[in-house]
Formats: C-alpha cells, sequence, structure tokens
C-alpha cells in the first residue's frame, strides 16, 4: 500500500503562507495580502454593480480581489508595482481579453487615462502612501466610485467631522469633493501577513457639488495643510501667519466670512475653509 502523498513543504526561505510560485511579501512595498472572503465580499459590494464598468484596481497583489472583479466587471485594469506578482497576474490572466495588468507605480500613472472613460476605483493600497494614492484618486477624471482599504487611523481621519479629534487636513480636503463613508471595519487577522493595527473599507463618491472647483482646489489644499499646522492657533492669527495680513485685516476677512477670529482650523467645515481662501483671493493685490 502507497503512503498518502504530501504536498510539498514550502523552503526555509519561503514562510508559511505563501503559496507555491509566489515571492513571500515584501516589506519595502508594504505588502499584506488581504485574504478574508467577507471582507472580500464587502469590497466589491461597495463598488455596486459592474456589469457595464471598467474597474482600476491598485495593487492587485496575490490576485484574490482581482478574481471576484473579473468574473464581475466589464472590463479591469490591475496597476500591480512588484515585477514578479505582476507577471504572475498577467500569465493568470492571459486569455481573458478583458483583463489587462499594468506594472508601474501608481502614483506615476493617470488613472482615468488607463481607464479611457468612466470607471471605478478600488484598492488595498499600501499603508505608507495612502495620502498621495487618495489624492491621486481625486484628480479628473474622477472614479464614479472608489473603495479602499485603508489603516483604520486614516479611515477616522477621513470620516471624521468638525471639532473631533480625527478631524484634520486630510479629511478637510477629502470632504471638500467627495462624501466618504465606512464600509466596514477589518482586523489584522484578515491579512496574510497581519499587519500591527487595524484597518477599514472606504467609500469615496464625488460630491454632486464639491465645495471647490478645480481650479481652486491645489490653493485650498495648501491653505488647509497650512491652517492645520497651526491647529491650536485662532483663525484669526493663522490668516496672519499665512496670509501676512495684519491683526485688522485678518479680523476683517474673517468676520466677512460670517466666521469668529478666536475659533481654531480644527472646528471649520470644509465649507467654510472654502469661504476664507475665495476671500483671500479676492483681496486686491499689493
Amino acid at each position: 500500500m502507497r503512503p498518502p502523498r504530501r504536498s510539498p513543504s514550502p523552503s526555509p526561505s519561503t514562510p508559511r503562507g505563501t503559496p507555491a510560485g509566489l515571492p513571500a511579501p515584501r516589506k519595502r512595498f508594504g505588502q499584506h495580502f488581504l485574504r478574508d472572503a467577507r471582507v472580500l465580499d464587502a469590497i466589491v459590494e461597495a463598488l455596486g454593480p459592474l456589469e457595464a464598468t471598467t474597474v482600476v484596481e491598485i495593487g492587485p497583489g496575490r490576485g484574490v480581489l482581482t478574481d471576484r472583479l473579473a468574473e464581475r466587471a466589464a472590463r479591469l485594469v490591475a496597476i500591480e508595482l512588484d515585477r514578479d506578482l505582476a507577471q504572475h497576474l498577467a500569465e493568470r490572466y492571459a486569455a481573458r481579453a478583458g483583463v489587462s495588468i499594468v506594472n508601474a507605480d501608481v502614483l506615476t500613472v493617470s488613472l482615468g487615462a488607463l481607464a479611457a472613460g468612466p470607471y471605478r476605483l478600488v484598492g488595498n493600497v499600501p499603508y505608507y502612501i495612502t495620502t498621495p494614492i487618495l489624492f491621486q484618486a481625486l484628480e479628473a477624471p474622477r472614479a464614479e466610485v472608489a473603495v479602499f482599504l485603508v489603516q483604520k487611523e486614516v479611515a477616522d481621519r477621513l470620516t471624521a467631522p468638525p471639532g473631533t479629534k480625527a478631524y484634520g487636513a486630510l479629511g478637510v480636503n477629502i470632504q471638500a469633493v467627495a462624501e466618504v463613508e465606512l464600509v466596514v471595519r477589518v482586523p489584522p487577522g484578515a491579512f496574510y501577513p497581519p499587519p500591527q493595527v487595524d484597518s477599514a473599507v472606504v467609500r469615496l463618491r464625488p460630491r454632486a457639488e464639491p465645495v471647490v472647483t478645480p481650479e481652486e482646489e491645489a490653493g485650498y489644499r495648501r491653505f488647509v495643510q497650512a491652517a492645520f499646522g497651526m491647529r491650536r492657533k485662532q483663525l484669526g492669527r493663522v490668516l496672519r501667519s499665512v496670509a501676512g495680513l495684519s491683526a485688522e485685516e485678518a479680523e476683517a476677512v474673517v468676520r466677512g466670512c460670517g466666521l469668529d477670529p478666536q475659533a481654531r482650523p480644527e472646528v471649520l467645515s470644509p465649507e467654510a475653509f472654502a469661504r476664507v481662501v475665495r476671500a483671500l483671493r479676492a483681496r486686491p493685490r499689493a
């Protein structure tokens, strides 16, 4: 009688949990591969119907979410920085005409150009570059829906209302152009290898009426960043420092916006920030 066949053991250099033929997770890419079916299904559901839709996926990794998207989307473009994983995915989907694998740094590509039309965006983004990716995702043309798996701390900042501890420059800038909602919280055990922090899935939808126009966005972001660099200072003092105004000029601008000069940045809504930015732009230049 033959002994039962055993699966080959991983080599000493390959951690358990790494499928044969795939590289181990690479720290330099911030790789934590999602493996929880419940969370994967929640991400797909959050994107909405995909039968007639182009989906752009950021960081497909080993392709567990990619597999679900490829079955549902009319067209799928997956952007993977890791050359070995990109090659693995390209081979897996070589016979699928509607699936394209792009080996590139997402921060160097135009998402809209890759989509070549209306699209939805999804990604388990590396935590060390989450903020740049979020702003990249909001560049025109914006996705109809964007669903991201991010560190829970980032999700809290994205959804925080004015006056709360988590409210800051990131939340103000994102909320000015998009509606943000928490979809589901994700524990470390949902990943391989597990990160040292909790995570969450968030959904972003472009606001029908953004707080700022496309022409105003860059200046708005700069002002908000500068203001929260002085978040404990009163608004009048912030304008004196950031815009070079006298105390009297700063107070006049703030009151003209219907705001209290003693208010601090952390209590201002995205709309209030927009009023201040417009008031500063409207001032005559010397």
